[in-house]
């Protein structure tokens, strides 16, 4: 690796992907960080051996830029941004709801730039990370994408247009899966067990759960039908689910979070 990359607004998912690319192979003398505080920059560089920098020191010296700031930062950071980035620099965003029209409009004409949608699990080098180019960025920027978000997680392709539905599902989507966790806890202490054991059935379930959707290649219906046997428990908990009208209320909640996603792309705040 021998591209300079800089992350600026460097908070927990941006030091995730620092360290992730380091792991992966990347030098820490071609990472860039730049945070608001400086305690915060010297602990990056202790840290991970990374170089803090000013925000226009990153965009006049590093190839590409990944911003990692709140949605409601980014005009302010590209404001800052503008004067100093030329037209061949990489922009990758990581804000939610923010198009790459957006940052488009307010750099150099032709700017590259490449949104990301990643999740939390970037923490523990098992995010979903959903790619889009804007309208100059190459397949070339988009690999050179995958390559620095592939070393936290996956990645996907998707069109822009699909950004929104992805943000629900994905970005939010470690949300939902605690607050099933949370649900179920209280369930299990309802039943009569003690918080710890109950939290620990369910997450080694939801651990178990998963490796089997990912690896088995089974579609979840089955899995789950191999799971619910005639009058058994299962299929009298599931039928309780769906008296209670819980897919129902999961597809509404992902298609609430898809219309925040959209409101937050055309500046409604409230």
């Amino acid at each position: 690796m021998t591209q300079k990359v800089a992350v600026l607004g460097t908070g927990k998912i941006g030091e995730a992907l620092v360290s992730g690319m380091i792991e992966s192979g990347w030098a820490p003398a071609d990472l860039l960080v730049t945070a608001r505080r400086r305690e915060r920059a010297d602990e990056l560089r202790a840290r991970h051996g990374v170089t803090p920098v000013t925000n226009a020191e990153a965009a006049k010296t590093a190839d590409t830029l990944i911003l990692t700031v709140k949605p409601q930062d980014m005009g302010t950071l590209l404001e800052e941004l503008a004067p100093h980035v030329p037209a061949d620099r990489l922009i990758i965003s990581g804000a939610a709801g923010i198009p790459t029209a957006f940052f488009e409009e307010r750099l150099a004409p032709g700017t590259p730039v490449v949104r990301v949608m990643t999740n939390t699990p970037a923490l523990v080098d098992e995010a979903m990370s959903v790619i889009s180019a804007g309208t100059h960025a190459t397949a070339d920027h988009l690999t050179h994408t995958e390559e620095i978000f592939g070393a936290v997680g996956k990645t996907l392709r998707v069109p822009e247009s699909q950004q929104d539905a992805c943000t629900a599902l994905s970005g939010s989507g470690p949300a939902y899966f605690f607050y099933l966790v949370e649900a179920m806890t209280d369930a299990g202490i309802l039943l009569g067990l003690p918080r710890d054991k109950a939290h620990d059935l369910i997450v080694q379930s939801a651990i178990g759960a998963a490796k089997m959707l990912r690896d088995s290649g089974e579609h979840p219906v089955r899995l789950r039908e191999n799971v619910t046997s005639p009058a058994g428990t299962t299929i009298n908990a599931i039928r309780e689910l769906e008296n209670h009208g819980v897919r129902a209320a999961l597809i509404a909640a992902l298609e609430a979070a898809r219309d925040r996603s959209r409101e937050l792309a055309s500046g409604t705040k409230d």
